[in-house]
C-alpha cells in the first residue's frame, strides 16, 4: 500500500498552473523586439520545462538566430515579469490538492521573482518555494533543499509534476515521483521517465491521499 506523504512538492507550470499562453505570448515578444519572427504558440509550449534561459535559448536555436541569449533573455524576463498572469489560472484540481491535509511546497525551475508574483496573483499559498536556484530539476537540489526547509526526509515526501524533470528530481533524491498528465510535456515523454505513481489529474491525487486509510 502507498504510504501518505507527509510533504508535497510540486510543480509549477503545467502541474498547478497553465501558463501555457503568457509564457508562450512573452517570449515571442521577446523574439520580435529583436527583430525575429515569431513562432507557432505550441512550439514554444514544447520548449518549457528547463528554466527561461534553455526556453530562450531553443527559441532562438528555432528561428535559426545567432544572437546573444542573455540579451534576449533580458527582454523575455522584462515582458514577462509585466505579463505573468493575464491569461495563467489554476490546473483542475490545484484547489483541492493544496487543501488536502498534507504540507506543500512549489519546486520549479521558473525563476523566483515571477515564481512569487504567480504565486501572490492565483493567491496560492504553500509551506516553502523552491524557484530556479542553483542547478535546476532534473538534478535533486530543489528537492533536498525543501525537504530541509520542512523537516521532512526525502523518502517521505512525494514530488509532483507533469514532466520528466520532475520525475527525475524526485527519483535523484529519493523520494516518491508522481506524474500528472494532461500538463505541457507529452503523454509519452512523461511516462518515459517512470513516475512511480501516473494520475490523471491533481483531482484524482487529492482524493488519493485525502482517502481513509484502514489501521
Amino acid at each position: 500500500m502507498i504510504r501518505v506523504p507527509r510533504a508535497l512538492l510540486i510543480d509549477l507550470d503545467g502541474t498547478l498552473v497553465d501558463s501555457r499562453r503568457d509564457i508562450a505570448a512573452s517570449c515571442n515578444a521577446a523574439l520580435v523586439a529583436h527583430a525575429l519572427s515569431p513562432l507557432e504558440a505550441a512550439s514554444i509550449v514544447g520548449m518549457v520545462g528547463d528554466g527561461a534561459r534553455a526556453l530562450v535559448a531553443r527559441a532562438l536555436v528555432a528561428t535559426g538566430s545567432t544572437l546573444d541569449v542573455d540579451v534576449v533573455l533580458a527582454t523575455f524576463q522584462e515582458h514577462y515579469g509585466a505579463h505573468a498572469c493575464v491569461h495563467t489560472t489554476l490546473m483542475p484540481g490545484a484547489k483541492e490538492l493544496l487543501s488536502c491535509g498534507v504540507p506543500c511546497a512549489v519546486l520549479t525551475n521558473k525563476p523566483r521573482p515571477i515564481t512569487l508574483q504567480v504565486l501572490e496573483a492565483l493567491r496560492i499559498d504553500v509551506a516553502a518555494v523552491w524557484a530556479g536556484e542553483g542547478v535546476l530539476k532534473p538534478a535533486p537540489d530543489g528537492v533536498l533543499a525543501l525537504c530541509k526547509r520542512l523537516d521532512v526526509p526525502p523518502a517521505d515526501v512525494w514530488v509532483v509534476g507533469d514532466g520528466p524533470q520532475d520525475v527525475g528530481a524526485g527519483k535523484a533524491a529519493g523520494a516518491f515521483t508522481v506524474g500528472v498528465l494532461g500538463g505541457i510535456a507529452h503523454r509519452d515523454t512523461l511516462l518515459a521517465s517512470n513516475p512511480d505513481l501516473v494520475v490523471a489529474s491533481l483531482d484524482e491525487l487529492a482524493r488519493l491521499i485525502s482517502s481513509p486509510r484502514p489501521s
